[in-house]
């Protein structure tokens, strides 16, 4: 109940007027108390410091009979000094030496009811003249005064009962008592209306705080005043925008990363500090083969404890890890194992590259290196040797001897340079510097010039070289002498490996957007094992019949690089029988990239 504010502030404003009426009614009731005493000792005092009432009382009438007579009369005439009235201040006529009762102010009192214990009057009759103390424990005042009246000492005795100060409290506390009833009614009343006008902006506050909770910012609150809690609303509106601002930039790259996470190639384990799988993305269980719920039965020590213990990857210090390697299902995947948030007892992320292409790659780079120093070392030692001897036996050789010999020098050196050109051309296109002279030609008139020119060396051969075209073969646009290039290469290989006397066959033709030319022999061929690595760099059938026919290995790898660059395709077609069949085939509006 008491939880509420309304009943807090409420509850608070009515403590307080009771707080207040007490502390007022508590300083009036002392007030008029300490005023009724100090105004009784005064007036006692003053009067009794009157020099003519003094005087009457001290001093005898001649003839008088009663003296105890006499200061009554006195003391009746002088009442209103004295503020006797007969219900709570009289006055008391003593005898000096017992202070027994003598008279009083009021006639019909015997004295019975005097209290002879007061502490002035005990002083009096102890022979003080005046005795007028204060005693604040004592529920009356009174003063004590001795009179010397001819042979005779009496005790004038005034005093107070205190009836008209404790009448006058009562009234003061009835009169504090109504008005805290008064006033708790207007607390409660004023207390309800302010604890309405400072908790209804307040609600307004905590309904908007929930809705923002729940994730609702479409409501704005409205502004209602421009005190503090104004002021308090439109931070509170400002906040809340730049909340939702900063949620759903939040959202967003969380969602970016989600995305990066379930399409990155690398694969990605996350494990909690006692193991468990956390996230993993579809990479990591195609490269382990098998499946990683998260939180399920897979966990650190069934996955990697192989590569490190768990415990070991957590006490790396960052940014340092742990690698390993594991080969799986023909892959090679190369692990680094490094801890992550160890300020807030995170866990460990394993990050998994596929390294395979990689260790290819190397592998390949290893075998050219390997490929073109074997290649070039053959013609140099040629070509030493060949030289060695013209050096040695100058003057002493035939003539024709010493030509031949300086043309099989030759010859090496052209087979170095064809070497080389090869390379460079290879480089051109692997750095991105050998551009395509694009321009439209006739594809036609191509299949037909390769064939003129290879015509006479296959007739060498004893070939038989037959060209069937269709008719109204469409212009393509491509780089012609790249074409052309590869065009006579793939005729020549046919006329190089096939036997004396074979045929050959040239075809070509056309499709919806396509031509294609087809080089058919009945040589002999390429067995199935080794067709999938015909394009290789250097790559050759069989390495000591294609070195006496001056083959480098890279032929049909800068025709696969041209025909590729064309956006084309170059391919081996099974057939029955011995032979080969190679066919081009090129897309009639050239290369879409080279295209502006």
């Amino acid at each position: 109940m008491f939880r509420s504010l309304h009943m807090k502030l409420m509850l608070i404003m009515t403590l307080l007027i009771i707080l207040l009426m007490t502390v007022v009614g508590a300083f009036l009731i002392n007030s008029v108390s300490n005023y009724y005493t100090q105004d009784f000792y005064t007036q006692m005092s003053e009067a009794f410091q009157d020099a003519d009432f003094w005087a009457d009382l001290n001093t005898p009438v001649q003839g008088e009979e009663d003296s105890v007579e006499s200061i009554v009369q006195i003391l009746d005439n002088y009442y209103s000094v004295l503020g006797v009235d007969n219900r709570s201040r009289k006055y008391y006529v003593l005898d000096g030496s017992d202070g027994h009762w003598l008279a009083s102010s009021d006639k019909q009192d015997s004295g019975q009811e005097l209290d002879m214990d007061s502490w002035n009057l005990m002083q009096v009759l102890a022979g003080a003249d005046k005795s007028d103390d204060n005693d604040p424990t004592s529920p009356y005042m009174d003063v004590a005064v001795a009179v010397e009246r001819g042979p005779s000492r009496y005790i004038i005795y005034v005093r107070d009962d205190g009836t008209n100060a404790a009448t006058l409290n009562n009234e003061l506390m009835t009169l504090i008592v109504e008005a805290l009833l008064f006033g708790l009614v207007i607390t409660v009343l004023l207390s309800f209306l302010l604890s309405k006008t400072l908790i209804t902006p307040i609600e307004r506050l905590t309904e908007g705080a929930e809705r923002v909770a729940d994730g609702d910012f479409s409501q704005k609150l409205e502004v209602a005043s421009r005190d503090e809690i104004g002021v308090l609303t439109g931070t509170f509106n400002d906040m809340a925008r730049q909340l939702r601002s900063t949620l759903e930039a939040v959202e967003n790259e969380r969602n970016k990363l989600g995305t990066l996470f379930l399409h990155m190639t690398d694969g990605v384990v996350a494990f909690s500090r006692d193991g468990t799988v956390i996230q993993s993305n579809p990479a990591a269980e195609d490269m382990l083969g098998r499946a990683i719920p998260i939180g399920g039965s897979e966990n650190y020590d069934t996955l990697f404890s192989d590569i490190a213990p768990l415990q070991g990857v957590l006490a790396v210090e960052p940014p340092g890890y742990l690698d390993g390697t594991r080969a799986v299902g023909g892959r090679s995947l190369e692990l680094l194992l490094t801890p992550f948030d160890q300020e807030r007892l995170g866990g460990v992320l394993v990050v998994i590259h596929d390294v395979t292409e990689q260790h290819k790659t190397e592998e390949m780079r290893r075998e050219f290196v390997a490929n073109v120093s074997h290649e070039l070392r053959t013609p140099l030692t040629n070509i030493r040797s060949y030289a060695e001897t013209l050096v040695d036996n100058a003057g002493e050789l035939p003539p024709d001897t010493e030509k031949n010999f300086l043309g099989v020098i030759l010859n090496e050196s052209d087979r170095m340079t064809h070497i080389v050109q090869d390379l460079l051309t290879l480089s051109r296109f692997d750095s991105g510097r050998s551009e395509l002279k694009l321009a439209p030609f006739s594809f036609s008139q191509a299949v037909e010039d390769v064939y003129n020119a290879v015509l006479m060396e296959a007739q060498r051969h004893g070939h038989t070289v037959n060209l069937h075209m269709q008719e109204g073969l469409p212009d393509i646009v491509g780089d012609r002498e790249r074409i052309m290039q590869v065009m006579m290469n793939v005729v020549s290989n046919s006329i190089k490996y096939t036997p004396d006397g074979g045929e050959i066959r040239i075809s070509a033709g056309q499709w919806p957007g396509k031509v294609w030319m087809e080089v058919a022999d009945n040589g002999i061929g390429i067995p199935a094992a080794d067709r999938g690595r015909i394009f290789e760099r250097f790559y050759r059938v069989d390495k000591a019949r294609s070195r006496e026919s001056g083959g480098t290995g890279l032929g049909l790898s800068i025709a696969k690089e041209i025909i590729d660059r064309h956006e084309g395709a170059i391919e081996l077609l099974d057939r029955p029988g011995p032979g080969l069949t190679v066919r081009i085939t090129l897309l009639t509006e050239g290369p879409r990239h080279g295209r502006e």
